[in-house]
């Protein structure tokens, strides 16, 4: 079986995110004052072939935590579709 993983790796809540607040500042300076908290973070889409869906999901998290982020500074999640 062959899956699409869309993942989103995105900073952690707690920590400041300097890039989304520079493009907040700049938002509100061109006139976006509507706009607050920004955060930046990665869209990663990735193929996977896998016996089954639980597997797929096991391995996606797997190089999510080994790869893809940063577990001290980010955080992931992701949605995994089954390609036909």
């Amino acid at each position: 079986m062959k899956f699409i993983a869309e993942i989103n790796v995105m900073p952690l809540k707690a920590l400041l995110d300097p890039q989304g607040k520079a493009v907040t500042q700049s938002m509100q300076n061109i006139g976006f004052n509507e706009v607050s908290n920004v955060r930046i973070g990665k869209h990663i889409t990735l193929e996977i072939e896998a016996t089954s869906k639980e597997v797929a999901m096991e391995r996606v998290t797997e190089a999510g935590n080994k790869i893809l982020s940063n577990p001290i500074m980010e955080g992931f999640d992701y949605t995994l579709t089954e390609i036909k």
